[in-house]
């Protein structure tokens, strides 16, 4: 089911279903890909679990304008700081929480919404958790389907980072025409220090550097673009959407939080 397809009563009578949320971004993705890239991504997966699992979710618009301030040099990207997106996400959950919903999935499709959304989780933990017991889930799609992302057979790069193989890959298959991969050119990027991934091909070893996108890319892409492929997009697409329509279900047989401090 769609949330904006329904009533208030409608809605108000459907809130033992799993509230599946999707939140984006509208930025700069190098020379070749849309900046919609990461909405119309994390959208299409969202839609299709919804399909699969109607009768278990209900599904909210996405929020299209991400945290995206590290790209903003280069132009074309419409952000929100990650101080005041993490209250435009307590903002939106609260909302829901006020209105009866207790399971409540954000699926995120840009990186740079996982920082801030975490904070707005630890935000809504402490002002909900006694009051209304909601269980509030940040899923990152990719992440979501592990190792599908990260250099499993047909993909060639060593995992998703930004404009990369495997963003590439999918647009192409879902949305073709906002592909220019004449305008493909890979990015020259920082020497490998065996800590940081810049190029996310470094194991995380409990080391982050954060830096604004023109410090470690020149184009704004990273990653193999060059590499992508419709049918590698069909792959991952694939992958994707099994990923969460399992987490989706699993999740919506979770038993609600309860205070065991107070338990005998």
């Amino acid at each position: 089911m769609k949330f904006s397809d329904l009533s208030y009563p409608q809605i108000n009578s459907y809130t033992d279903k799993v509230l599946l949320l999707p939140i984006a971004a509208i930025e700069q993705h190098g020379p070749h890909l849309a900046v919609s890239t990461d909405t119309d991504i994390v959208t299409q997966v969202a839609q299709e679990a919804e399909k699969a699992l109607p009768e278990t979710v209900l599904l909210c618009p996405t929020l299209p304008y991400g945290s995206s301030h590290h790209h903003l040099s280069f132009g074309g990207t419409l952000s929100i700081p990650p101080d005041l997106y993490t209250q435009v996400i307590v903002s939106l959950v609260e909302s829901l929480v006020l209105s009866g919903h207790q399971r409540i999935v954000l699926l995120n499709g840009h990186g740079g919404n996982i920082t801030p959304v975490k904070q707005a989780l630890a935000i809504l933990s402490k002002r909900f958790d006694a009051s209304h017991q909601p269980t509030i889930a940040l899923a990152t799609y990719w992440e979501l389907a592990g190792s599908v992302f990260a250099g499993e057979f047909p993909m060639e790069s060593p995992a998703l980072s930004h404009a990369c193989e495997y963003e590439t890959s999918l647009m192409l298959h879902l949305f073709p025409e906002k592909v220019r991969m004449e305008r493909v050119d890979r990015a020259q990027r920082p020497e490998r220090n065996g800590y940081i991934g810049w190029e996310d091909d470094e194991p995380y070893r409990g080391v982050t550097v954060f830096k604004q996108t023109e410090f470690i890319s020149s184009n704004g892409s990273s990653g193999e673009p060059q590499l992508g492929t419709p049918e590698k997009g069909k792959h991952l697409f694939d992958q994707a959407v099994r990923s969460l329509i399992e987490f989706l279900d699993a999740f919506n047989n979770w038993p609600l939080s309860e205070n065991l401090a107070t338990k005998p």
